[in-house]
């Protein structure tokens, strides 16, 4: 062991023993998380006002939120595996660094391009801080505190975003798109600040050859398929163009499986597919997200082209979700010391397979109460569902894999988020000739259920065990 592993080691060690200095990390870990992750879906709102601000097409536009998601997937597993050599406090501290350059840009944005450009940067500043953030958590806590802790990340990983759409249109609204990004700034700096005071140096694993070869294969793999998935409803799916991205994607996809298995460091393991309690915990949260938030995209435009909504009463009724998931996610803990991780993620994901059921009653009759409980429970599924999902990855890997496993989630659940979104809207759209408008949403909805089965189904077979030691 060099060194600088062993004073990494000393540091994570002085802070796991110290319960005020792991839960004032924790606090500053999800502030500069939720402050970088907020704006990634801030503008989904206000495509509409903003291209033609800009003098573009809505089509267009709409990369200003799908550019960020795309990145913040593709990106995800090479800087986790970067926090690994390197140390997760530096990738933690660059990620935010980064973010504060590219909030700025996006507010001195002169086009539809610079801005898509520079919110695609952001994101992948912003994925830095995902992974690294998972890692630091996952060592300083012990078996007793950690499923909580992680449930706090989980809430703020996932729920971040989710908060970007509800405060996004009155804000845009109220002080204009640009201001959002100039007001970004001192958050993320003061995150910045905190953390560079407070963070461990997490032990780096320096030896070996760096997976270039993998990340670009891994990149040309995933991006051309998430694209499709992103443009094949709007262009058609015998589009050449469509086609040729599939193509390539899925050609890149076996060339990343064959570079893995002759790397000498591999960038994803590929060992850890054959865990269940990794590949199944990983894709259960995947389609759980895949149905959460693509029924949060529909569900405004299902309270307002509908029920008649403003957007101001639409943020009003959807923020029972994110904050149903924040009361839920730390109050896991408890439910998973009672049931078990197992039983408690099968739980959370069929409180949401019941949820997109609900909402495919929702109509013109609805009342604000039902329409805001529906919402609550698959907050509440979620919250219930993530954490132990979470802590079932942390113990199906090797201690020095716990970034390379954080952005393994985070890239999985972008690719749940763009595909549930892309999904859930196509069969939506597709069904309103036939069975009108109001009806169409429930074909939508009832796609959420089919996704949402699939992560009851994949939480059925995670680990059963929690964290038994502090890794350090």
């Amino acid at each position: 062991m060099s060194g600088d592993e062993q004073r990494a080691n000393n540091s994570a060690e002085t802070v796991a023993e110290s319960p005020a200095n792991r839960w004032s990390i924790l606090v500053v870990a999800l502030f500069g998380l939720f402050a970088v992750n907020v704006t990634v879906t801030i503008l989904a709102v206000s495509i509409h006002g903003i291209a033609l601000e800009l003098g573009t097409s809505e089509p267009t536009m709409t990369w200003v939120v799908t550019g960020p998601m795309l990145a913040f997937g593709v990106v995800g597993p090479l800087v986790g595996k970067l926090g690994d050599r390197v140390g997760h406090r530096r990738i933690y501290l660059f990620g935010l660094a980064g973010a504060v350059v590219m909030a700025l840009a996006s507010a001195l944005a002169w086009n539809a391009g610079s801005l898509i450009a520079f919110r695609t940067l952001g994101a992948i500043e912003g994925a830095a801080t995902g992974p690294a953030s998972f890692a630091v958590i996952s060592r300083i806590f012990p078996q007793s505190e950690r499923v909580r802790a992680l449930g706090w990340w989980a809430m703020v990983a996932a729920g971040s975003p989710v908060v970007g759409v509800v405060l996004g249109g009155p804000l845009v609204e109220t002080f204009g798109w640009r201001a959002i990004f100039i007001g970004q700034i001192p958050l993320v700096l003061a995150a910045l600040v905190a953390a560079w005071k407070l963070f461990p140096e997490t032990p780096s694993h320096s030896t070996g050859v760096f997976d270039i070869a993998g990340s670009l294969t891994l990149a040309l793999g995933v991006t051309p398929l998430m694209f499709a998935i992103s443009e094949g409803p709007r262009v058609g799916w015998s589009s050449s163009t469509v086609i040729s991205a599939i193509s390539i994607g899925l050609g890149s996809l076996v060339a990343f499986v064959l570079v893995e298995r002759r790397a000498i460091a591999p960038l994803l393991p590929l060992h850890y597919l054959k865990r269940s309690g990794f590949s199944a915990a990983i894709l259960s949260q995947s389609a759980l997200n895949a149905a959460y938030m693509g029924s949060f995209i529909l569900t405004p435009l299902l309270l307002q082209n509908v029920l008649g909504y403003s957007e101001t009463k639409t943020g009003l009724v959807s923020i029972s979700r994110p904050l149903a998931f924040s009361i839920m996610g730390p109050m896991s803990a408890m439910v998973v010391s009672w049931l078990g991780a197992r039983r408690s993620a099968a739980a959370g994901a069929t409180a949401v397979v019941v949820a997109m059921a609900a909402m495919a009653t929702l109509g013109a009759s609805s009342s604000v109460i039902a329409i805001a409980a529906t919402l609550a429970l698959a907050g509440v599924g979620m919250g219930l569902a993530m954490p132990p999902l979470s802590a079932s990855v942390t113990v199906s890997v090797d201690p020095h894999d716990l970034g390379i496993a954080g952005a393994a989630q985070q890239m999985m659940i972008q690719v749940g988020v763009v595909f549930g979104i892309t999904v859930m809207q196509a069969v939506q759209q597709g069904r309103i000739d036939s069975v009108g408008l109001e009806s169409s949403y429930h074909w939508g909805y009832l796609a959420g259920v089919v996704l949402a089965l699939v992560g009851v189904a994949s939480a059925t077979r995670i680990s059963a065990a929690t964290p038994t030691k502090v890794d350090v």
